[in-house]
């Protein structure tokens, strides 16, 4: 970026003498550190990819300016900075390791590109040496004699970075505003990402105090953790410039930091001493899309407050609709961004499914504000304790704020089912690791999964329910006011949790961390297996596929101390009975002609196996009068029952027949749980001669709850009043044009031709779009697919644009299909966040798939390149295009694929590479053995 050199010769002459200053230090700390020629090869510090613990920051100082228009030399967007970071030595030493990626340093006075003073007036070693180690992703100074134990220094350095648009860092994301091209300057720290805005100590237990200045255009607006406390005009250059300074953070790890600047506006309230402020795109705030969340984020934030029984700690709570973001939302502290989809409701256009995703994320990211912000863990090995808490307290908090959907129980299919999917192949892993197995940036990235997601929201909902929730929170309570602004490990919730179960005489089996290491400490869970015959129950390790290999060793052996609610015959019984080994006796279990049925409301994480008897008893109640049965195990007998049929436990006769009372149910979450479940068999058989007569048989399973609903809403002109109800509504008209109701197909036909005549007013009720859209798409021709894609790139409203986008993979032309995935390379067409979504959708099209597959083989190198691990998902693409793999050619091109790119890697989707190979495996398995039964099942029941 600097100047050319005139003299080449002086030229050389410099970097010769600057390589050998460098290779010198490098040699003479080889040799320091080895001892000389004795053989033995000690790593120098900057080749670890953590931390020494020599030095702790106190608080950076940071000035940024982005450039929110091209430099016309260099064709790059970019950002200059000065930060100033105040840290303490704690032991001395003569070596400064800081954080630092892509960005490039200015040469300050000493030629060296940082400048070290000791705070309070003192003197700071000279700095000897100074230069960037890109793989581990520091900047190194050596000095010339050691720091001085508990002095502090404040170490200055000058930097130029790219605005690029890879959503990491600090970024730009792009949106069109009436023609007009707008420019958003972003950041997104999280995980390992602050590096490449500022150098600093990016590490989750290196808290520090942030002083934010921002310098940006006038008539933009500038926003960060804190509120904005001084906003000045001045001129830099010549360049009429606004620079905008704000109050310091309280004390908070680099990955929180948030930086926005950008030409939005706001809506705001006030919670008690909180301003709430929710910003967005003019035009989208104008339109009111920024008001649901405005109305519950006041509630949910109180619900919180007296959740935690601590106040909300900070002046203001922003939260910012960005139009490229990779994750959903981002916990920054202070000011939470998010995707658009996931923060923007609009009362006309979105759907109740958008609605509640709006809830349940802005619940999600403001549990962070204490659980992970406050309160940090020591390190990414246990991002399972801050996301899994975070996931389960999100239905909490959109319950409170919505208390008619009854949201808290679909936790079991949103994330419990779900997960039970990962957690039983031999590829899974344990919700905590080892700290030091966790060490590069990519294995960090690797730990934000379904595991770390799902399964711990299941397993913490579970240590609620055993410990009761009044206790849960007291034992957390005491946890966040203990460890407030600073950092923990797991056990230490655990023993507050053991604190507060001591002080309300809660009887537990033994103390809290013994039972929570075997969930956490160890992957999978139990099927716990209850003979009503004998009372014998015992539990075993629950693998999808009974014959792969666990080459993971457990510390446990894989058991667990597993809580069991149950009742019998419809009544509860009272107390929790605790299954402590592998097999034990509980004689109340004997039914003697009635049934019994475990994990009463799924607060366990484990599933059920029963003696025949047992489960000819239970659908027995379910034929007669299901409502006995509650509703979540409703859901669970479907959802159990396909599983062990899978794991070889039990028949797929049995499972199939838990379908059958289906024509008399109506309630959303057992229907979801069996489309879930036949969504398997639909992947595995659609290509097969199965696939007519599982039509025939889900067409008349399904037709009873098309006419329920049509008959409910008055033919489809009004909404239903209960949320599930709603949700339920959608799946009725979905299976039934999926598999060929004439009068579903004619409805979903003629709803999406009169919206073509009529383009401005598009009459389709919010909550039947995705359904109408695909199903039209499906029977339509090239002329529906172009309208689609019309609206798509006009849709002002990202909840109504992504549901277009979804659709548009629903076409059966091959044409349309590859056409729609060569856009997933221009970011100009399908946004980079949004392209693995599109590939995914075409993948789970009948038609798509094989297309999607080879696409992603054909571009795998540019995608992995060229588009970067920010954007692209490519875990969520891996599992989404290798799903319906079942046959030994799929496997061979699988292994074809991953031998081709072993040598550069799979980064994020490391482990999913491996879980879909172990998938694929299991597939081609279960096919052979269980085809020709499901045939004969499915045609018994058309009467073939």
């Amino acid at each position: 970026m600097g100047k050319s050199c005139r003299v080449s010769k002086l030229c050389i002459l410099f970097v010769v003498l600057a390589l050998v200053s460098v290779a010198t230090i490098v040699t003479l700390w080889t040799i320091a550190l080895t001892g000389g020629d004795d053989g033995v090869n000690v790593t120098a510090p900057w080749d670890s990819y953590r931390l020494p613990t020599a030095l702790v920051p106190d608080y950076y100082n940071i000035t940024l300016w982005p450039r929110l228009t091209c430099d016309p030399n260099t064709g790059l967007y970019i950002f200059t900075g000065q930060s100033t970071v105040e840290f303490e030595c704690l032991k001395e030493t003569n070596l400064i390791l800081i954080h630092s990626n892509a960005l490039n340093y200015t040469k300050l006075d000493n030629s060296h590109i940082a400048r070290l003073n000791a705070s309070g007036g003192g003197s700071a070693p000279r700095i000897q040496s100074s230069w960037l180690q890109p793989k581990t992703q520091y900047l190194v100074i050596e000095l010339n004699s050691k720091l001085t134990q508990k002095q502090k220094y404040q170490l200055y350095t000058e930097f130029t970075g790219e605005l690029a648009d890879d959503l990491a860092g600090f970024y730009r994301s792009e949106y069109e505003e009436d023609g007009v091209l707008k420019i958003v300057a972003t950041s997104q720290m999280h995980p390992t990402h602050a590096r490449k805005t500022f150098p600093c100590f990016d590490e989750p237990a290196m808290k520090a105090i942030f002083y934010v200045t921002l310098i940006h255009p006038p008539g933009t607006v500038a926003l960060s953790n804190g509120m904005e406390i001084d906003v000045v005009n001045t001129t830099i250059d010549g360049v009429a410039l606004t620079q905008t300074k704000f109050e310091p953070t309280k004390t908070m790890s680099t990955y929180l930091l948030a930086i926005v600047i950008s030409d939005y506006t706001h809506l705001s309230a006030t919670q008690g001493d909180t301003l709430i402020r929710i910003w967005a795109r003019r035009k989208a705030i104008e339109q009111g899309q920024g008001d649901y969340a405005l109305n519950v984020t006041g509630p949910i934030l109180d619900f919180l407050q007296l959740y935690y029984n601590i106040s909300y700690p900070l002046s203001k709570s922003d939260q910012i609709a960005l139009p490229d973001f990779h994750f959903g939302a981002m916990e920054n502290w202070g000011l939470v961004t998010y995707r658009e989809t996931n923060l923007l409701y609009d009362t006309v256009i979105s759907s109740n499914r958008n609605k509640e995703t709006t809830a349940t994320i802005i619940a999600h990211e403001l549990a962070h504000m204490w659980f992970g912000n406050l309160v940090t863990l020591r390190w990414w090995n246990e991002v399972w304790l801050n996301e899994g808490f975070a996931s389960y307290v999100s239905y909490l908090g959109a319950d409170h704020a919505e208390p008619s959907w009854n949201v808290k129980d679909l936790i079991i299919l949103d994330d419990v089912h779900r997960v039970f999917a990962v957690d039983a192949l031999t590829s899974s892993h344990p919700l905590s690791s080892k700290e030091d197995s966790i060490i590069l940036p990519g294995q960090i990235s690797e730990q934000f999964d379904t595991i770390s997601y799902s399964k711990g929201a299941a397993v913490l909902r579970m240590v609620s329910d055993f410990l009761s929730e009044p206790v849960f929170v007291q034992g957390l309570s005491t946890y966040l006011k203990h460890f407030a602004y600073s950092n923990t490990v797991g056990k230490d919730l655990w023993h507050h949790l053991q604190m507060a179960a001591q002080a309300n005489t809660i009887s537990l089996p033994c103390p809290v961390c013994e039972i929570m290491n075997r969930w956490v400490l160890q992957m999978g869970f139990p099927v716990v297996t209850i003979d009503t015959t004998t009372g014998n129950v015992c539990q075993k390790h629950f693998l999808l596929d009974p014959e792969s290999n666990v080459t993971v060793e457990s510390p446990y052996n894989y058991e667990w101390l597993i809580p069991v609610r149950w009742m019998k015959s419809g009544k509860v019984q009272r107390d929790i009975w605790w299954l402590m080994e592998k097999e034990a006796v509980n004689l109340e279990m004997r039914t003697g002609g009635l049934w019994v049925l475990a994990n009463i409301n799924v607060t366990g994480y484990y599933r059920v196996n029963y003696d025949l008897g047992n489960w000819e008893s239970l659908f027995a109640q379910l034929n007669s009068k299901h409502q006995v049965i509650p509703v979540i195990n409703r859901a669970q007998l479907v959802d159990d029952a396909f599983n062990l049929a899978r794991a070889q436990m039990v028949s797929n006769t049995l499972a199939l027949n838990t379908t059958l009372y289906l024509s008399v149910e109506t309630e959303y979450m057992p229907w979801q749980s069996a489309l879930d479940k036949l969504g398997y068999y639909y992947l595995m058989l659609d290509r097969t001669e199965v696939y007519q007569p599982m039509q025939d048989y889900m067409k008349k399973l399904v037709t009873p709850l098309f006419l329920h609903f049509k008959e409910m809403t008055s033919n489809w002109t009004y909404v239903p009043d209960r949320h599930t109800d709603q949700y339920n509504q959608v799946n009725a008209i979905r299976m039934a044009c999926s598999t060929g109701v004439t009068e579903c197909r004619n409805l979903t036909t003629t709803l999406f031709k009169q919206w073509m005549e009529t383009p401005q007013h598009n009459l389709i009720e919010p909550n039947l779009r995705s359904a109408v859209y695909c199903s039209a798409m499906e029977a339509g021709d090239e002329a529906e697919w172009e309208f689609g894609w019309s609206q798509f790139k006009n849709a002002t409203i990202a909840s109504e644009a992504s549901k277009l986008m979804s659709a548009l993979a629903c076409t059966t032309k091959t044409q349309q299909l590859e056409r729609y995935l060569s856009y997933t390379l221009n970011s100009a067409l399908i946004r980079k966040q949004d392209a693995t979504s599109v590939i995914t959708a075409i993948a789970s099209n009948r038609v798509g798939q094989s297309l999607a597959w080879d696409f992603v083989r054909e571009q795998w190198e540019y995608m992995f390149t060229k588009y970067g691990v920010g954007s692209f998902s490519f875990a969520s693409m891996i599992t989404g295009v290798t799903a319906r793999f079942s046959t030994p050619a799929e496997l061979q091109q699988l292994d074809t694929f991953l031998e081709k790119h072993s040598e550069a890697g799979f980064g994020s989707a490391t482990l999913a590479v491996k879980q879909a190979r172990e998938r694929t495996v299991a597939n081609i398995k279960w096919l052979q053995q269980n085809k020709q039964e499901i045939l004969d099942w499915f045609n018994s029941q058309s009467g073939h």
